[in-house]
């Protein structure tokens, strides 16, 4: 029975497979998928496997594909998907992939390297270009100002020059000036001048124009502002200093001649130059894309053929080789529905590699706790993860994730029940489920839409479940529906003066008055009159408080139902009397009684004329104070001429059930370790006589099963400890439940919060400007329950709900202390996951 509801059943297997066929067998049990390797080399370093040579050539072009794969990404190419599925490749193909993947690297490295090169030529020409241009520019400025200067001094013969920034070819006046050029990122500029100003004294002039267009980095690709810097000095020593300087603040120096006939020959040799650099450079884009192109075309097969290939001879590392070193052995666990297909494989395989010898499986006995495999699909996957997040389940216990399907969405809607919130899930995860297609083709990346999409089955029906629990309580956004017409008359008797009304603010339901109700309840979920009445938190609160309870305690009554299953399957027949039946009657005789008595006041306490004085709705007893006397054994005075007890005989039958589950206490506690230590020494009995069978008939000794000491104490101990958490779990499981009603509240209270403070203002302006304050505070509205009600109270409810599951409900049956079945399986490397196979 392998099923969601119990983990398959497996086997370990022994497999013989000769040296020739090794690969290509393991390489089709890689594409079925089923079987999961032992490790039978478990103290042989890594380094030292017989199969370390060809892991490290899948590496190493592993490490090529991914380079390739950069450099295609970076010029914005899309690599081709076709869904193609290549088998592995043989082991001789390996060198023609090597070679292939060789050439495309080299190719790939010596154009970049070039494109690199030229680059680099082209921004030192391309710097050398705007050097040229402002040098040129700031000596004609020069020259202008120093011929008006001139006519000065000529109109005023008692004028005179002080100081000349033009070189002795240029100027005219006495002072005899050089100059250095250069360029250095505009970062840098400020720091620069301080740097000249101080070593220098202040000695030297520095003229300084920003390149506009910014220049491409030929080594990082980014973009960087330039700065044409001129600085003039006079003398060689100013002249050193400013060059250890320049040379100190990583700027680039450039030469310029002082005359600017030679300046302009120069700047049109620069032109030439650059534009042959631009035909070059082109030239050498357009092959870089073609080689890449190409590439793209093919990467991702030549991806799933080298991860084949490093998954193969990771798993042949894990086998051994017999003395002749023609054959490898392994051992396997393999699902026993799933032998026929494993044999099916190694056959074929077999076949691929031309060899003559059969491949050998055998079934082996051994004691070894086998993996956890649960076969999923794209529905129940979700739900299944979610109980592996708590721990694997143990091999062929009963697993929960089947009955979580429903109790999941179920509890969660509890807590979320409002119809429109709801809605709002619904669509966003009727998106999903209906382009769920298109969306896995797409491989959007981010670990919060992942975890959305992964669990898009489980939205779609918490949000169902919702809306129906939203129809119950007849919540949507906070307002509700007046569908089948209310069951209280207070439009014809709002001034009655027995019903206590003063105005519908102030409006006080109650059931005693049948002028007002109808008797004949709501069709489905709550009276909509209800949203308008001041005891409307009073109701729903005793109401879902109630309902919670209950939930609660079938919930945890089906999950030790479910732990008969676990007993009956593994043969643990004395659990059934030692631990369910007790367990079972414990948490009837207290909680199950609980839930009857709000069932029996909901039935035998009420108003009008069926009910008689000692069933009014005035003498309804609190459920809680019953529940507390029958524990403390106490009885408390009715008011009036209410009765007692809610039935007759009742103290009687509250101190039976007392009585009952307080003996289960000791039948929880005391015969299971005794129980245990009679097996423990039958088994020994057994072991010994087998042993002393052996040695009469001269078959000599056998090996005896290791099995630890049996230590009573330590037994014993770890049996009070489960009945003491057992006892007190029922009391703490049971009260946690009640975050079902709490949570509930808070969100019916939140929503409602929000419509009157947000909503309700929009909707009461009446003017034209008020229409227009409607779409904003409507935007506002719909934000916030979009990120607090919808978003924030959805996680929150969740999150709760998966504590229930996990302590509440899992505690009464479940372990969870397997490990999960991992099997060599190349699925992750067709869908493109990074996950590591073998």
């Amino acid at each position: 029975m392998g099923s969601i509801f119990r983990s398959e059943e497996m086997a370990l297997c022994q497999l013989f497979l000769s040296s020739e066929a090794a690969y290509n067998c393991v390489s089709e049990i890689g594409e079925v998928g089923l079987v999961q390797f032992r490790d039978l080399n478990p103290d042989v370093n890594a380094f030292q496997r017989k199969f370390v040579h060809e892991v490290r050539r899948c590496d190493e072009m592993d490490r090529k594909l991914r380079y390739l794969e950069k450099e295609i990404l970076k010029d914005k190419l899309q690599i081709i998907d076709t869904g193609e599925n290549p088998a592995a490749p043989q082991p001789r193909e390996m060198i023609d992939l090597e070679a292939t993947f060789e050439k495309l690297e080299n190719e790939l490295r010596e154009v970049n390297a070039n494109a690199e090169t030229l680059k680099k030529n082209s921004l030192e020409l391309t710097e050398l270009k705007h050097v040229l241009a402002t040098t040129q520019l700031f000596f004609q400025e020069q020259e202008a100002q120093t011929s008006l200067t001139i006519e000065q001094r000529d109109s005023e013969p008692n004028s005179s020059i002080t100081q000349n920034l033009l070189p002795a070819e240029e100027g005219k006046g006495p002072v005899q000036l050089g100059f250095v050029c250069g360029v250095t990122n505009r970062e840098r500029m400020p720091m620069f001048e301080r740097m000249l100003w101080r070593v220098c004294r202040g000695n030297v002039f520095v003229r300084q124009s920003e390149v506009q267009q910014p220049l491409e980095d030929p080594v990082t690709g980014e973009e960087v502002f330039k700065t044409v810097f001129i600085i003039f000095f006079q003398g060689e020593q100013l002249k050193t200093k400013v060059k250890k300087i320049c040379e100190g603040c990583r700027t680039t120096m450039y030469p310029c001649p002082e005359s600017a006939q030679e300046r302009k020959e120069m700047g049109q040799g620069v032109e030439g130059r650059l534009a042959d650099l631009r035909t070059v450079l082109n030239q050498t884009t357009d092959h870089r894309h073609r080689v890449l192109a190409a590439a793209a075309k093919h990467l991702r097969t030549w991806f799933i053929k080298v991860k084949k290939m490093k998954a193969i001879y990771h798993t042949l590392n894990m086998l051994n080789l017999d003395v002749t070193n023609k054959c490898l052995i392994a051992e396997c666990w393999i699902p026993t529905v799933d032998m026929g297909s494993i044999r099916a494989a190694l056959r074929k395989g077999t076949e691929r590699a031309g060899s003559s010898v059969e491949p050998i499986i055998n079934q082996m006995h051994t004691h070894m706790m086998p993996p956890t495999f649960h076969r999923t699909n794209k529905f129940t996957i979700g739900f299944q993860n979610l109980i592996d997040s708590y721990g694997i389940a143990t091999y062929r216990e009963v697993n929960p994730a089947l009955y979580t399907t429903t109790t999941f969405p179920f509890l969660f809607a509890v807590m979320f029940g409002d119809a429109g919130h709801a809605m709002i899930m619904l669509l966003f995860s009727g998106w999903m489920v209906l382009r769920e297609r298109q969306l896995i083709a797409s491989k959007m990346s981010g670990e919060i839409w992942n975890i959305f999409f992964s669990g898009r089955y489980i939205l779609l029906l918490m949000s169902l479940f919702s809306i129906y629990t939203g129809i119950i309580y007849n919540d949507i956004f906070s307002k509700s529906f007046n569908i089948f017409g209310s069951s209280w008359h207070i439009g014809d008797n709002a001034n009655a003066t027995e019903a206590n009304l003063q105005a519908w603010g102030e409006l006080t339901l109650d059931p005693y008055y049948r002028d007002l109700y109808s008797g004949k309840p709501y069709p489905v979920g709550f009276d909509p009159i209800w949203q308008i009445a001041v005891n409307k938190i009073a109701f729903q609160n005793s109401y879902k408080m109630k309902i919670s309870i209950i939930i609660g305690v079938f919930h945890m009554i089906f999950g030790i139902m479910v732990s008969l299953a676990n007993h009956l399957f593994f043969r643990r027949y004395w659990n059934i009397v030692c631990e369910f039946i007790p367990q079972m009657v414990f948490l009837v005789s207290l909680f199950g009684y609980l839930c009857f008595m709000v069932f029996f006041k909901w039935v035998s306490f009420g108003c009008g004329e069926e009910f008689d004085a000692q069933h009014n709705s005035d003498c309804a007893p609190s459920v809680l104070i019953y529940f507390i006397n029958m524990v403390l054994l106490k009885k408390d005075e009715p008011p009036g001429d209410c009765d007692a007890f809610m039935y007759n005989g009742q103290f009687i039958v509250q101190l039976i059930l007392l009585v009952i589950a307080l003996l289960c206490v000791p039948i929880l506690l005391i015969p299971k370790p005794f129980i245990a230590r009679y097996q423990y020494y039958q088994r020994m009995r057994r072991q010994a006589v087998s042993q002393q069978l052996l040695e009469t008939q001269g078959a000599g000794t056998s090996v005896p099963v290791h099995e630890e000491e049996f230590e009573f104490s330590e037994v014993f101990i770890e049996q009070a400890i489960h009945t003491i958490e057992f006892v007190l779990g029922c009391v703490s499981h049971t009260a946690s439940y009640l975050r079902l009603w709490a949570l509930s509240l808070a969100h019916g209270q939140l929503s409602e919060v929000l419509w009157n403070m947000v909503m309700k203002i929009g909707l009461q302006q009446g003017s034209t400007v008020g229409c227009v304050m409607l779409y904003v505070i409507f935007s506002f509205w719909a934000v916030l329950t979009v990120s607090i009600l919808v978003l924030m109270e959805g996680l929150s409810a969740f999150l709760h709900t998966l504590r229930l599951h996990w302590v509440e409900f899992q505690s009464k049956f479940y372990k969870g202390e397997g490990y999960a079945f991992a099997p060599l399986t190349f699925k992750h490397i067709i869908n493109g996951d990074d996950e590591e196979t073998g």
